[in-house]
């Protein structure tokens, strides 16, 4: 398998191929990407007939920034015949590996979206038959993916199952919260969702911590703190919603959350001030060599060029900061689906 689908945002084509091709290389394997604008796809093809299989297993997914997902398998099917789209996609299927599980796909865009009825109809029978030739057990360690590109072309793919997005295509899509003020908490949720495993919520996200929330009004993210039980210090020029101010667990400052430091340390800093990404990394960083949180969630609003070589030059300075204070450190950075044109970081601060 020399061929990597990796599904990104409508837009960042060029950083999902920068990003993959400096990994690959890193790795000592080579090749080449086909993409094409807001295509919301990137192809990377290794010389090695096997390089894409090694990529996916060498390669953390989750550390990737620009990537929501990704599968291996062989070139694109075109010209699939309308009336059996089936039989060529199941002799691709065939040359994979045995898969727990089949997603149907289609990429995100709205040419994209208007196949998804068809990859949804398809799944059904495509299902029956891989089970017919025993290409699906529960207990196999990759997943398959099939892939529409129009109603004529399409490819199939695997991807391991514990080294790939546990949700189809990368999105996770999440109901916006009548209560909350803004949809911008979403953003906080769904970071919590990647960063954070499921069965460590209650320890790490757990009632009666104190956090931050810097760049605050009106409250979307001050909102997903309260709503985990914990008391907030919402730092803000602007007004925050009367609803928050009502729970009595929320304290407003109204001042610049770049000159706002807390009397004691927090459990959780959370931040989304719109401000040049080099100026919030700073910032973010200058509370961590303090030690003044715990985790942090922040956003970094990425220039119109050059958006992969600077979140990787702000990822080395943040790492470059921690390592001259002397502090163990988790730094990852995720483009989520809920971002826009940023991506969101993570920091946990470990024991020394």
């Amino acid at each position: 398998m020399n061929h990597l689908y990796l599904h990104c945002r409508s837009g960042f084509e060029k950083e999902c191929v920068a990003e993959i091709n400096d990994l690959a290389a890193a790795y000592g394997i080579y090749g080449f990407s086909k993409t094409e604008p807001a295509s919301a796809l990137v192809i990377y093809v290794t010389h090695e007939p096997d390089g894409a299989e090694q990529l996916v297993k060498w390669l953390e997914f989750k550390r990737l920034i620009f990537a929501r997902q990704w599968f291996v398998g062989e070139g694109i099917l075109q010209e699939l015949p309308v009336n059996d789209r089936l039989t060529p996609l199941l002799a691709q299927a065939q040359a994979l590996p045995v898969a727990c599980d089949l997603w149907p796909e289609t990429t995100d865009t709205n040419d994209g979206k208007s196949l998804t009825a068809l990859a949804r109809k398809f799944s059904k029978p495509f299902i029956q038959a891989l089970k017919r030739h025993q290409r699906l057990a529960p207990s196999a360690k990759w997943r398959l993916h099939v892939l529409f590109l129009s109603g004529t072309s399409a490819v199939v793919g695997v991807a391991p199952v514990n080294n790939s997005a546990s949700v189809a295509m990368g999105i996770r899509r999440l109901r916006q919260p009548s209560a909350a003020p803004s949809r911008a908490t979403l953003k906080l949720e769904e970071a919590w969702h990647h960063f954070i495993p499921a069965n460590e919520w209650d320890e790490r996200l757990a009632g009666g911590m104190r956090g931050v929330d810097l760049g605050a009004a009106p409250g979307g993210w001050t909102w997903q703190l309260v709503n985990r039980g914990m008391f907030v210090d919402a730092v803000d020029n602007g007004p925050m919603a009367q609803s928050l101010m009502e729970t009595g667990q929320v304290m407003h400052h109204e001042m610049d959350g770049f000159v706002y430091e807390p009397k004691k340390a927090v459990d959780w800093l959370v931040c989304d001030i719109a401000d040049k990404p080099a100026r919030t990394a700073s910032l973010i960083g200058r509370w961590a060599e303090r030690r003044l949180f715990r985790e942090a969630v922040f956003n970094l609003k990425l220039p119109m060029k050059q958006r992969y070589a600077e979140v990787t030059k702000l990822t080395e300075r943040l790492a470059d900061t921690m390592a001259a204070a002397g502090i163990n450190a988790d730094i990852a950075f995720k483009q989520l689906y809920h971002d826009r044109e940023e991506v969101t970081g993570h920091i946990r601060l470990l024991k020394r």
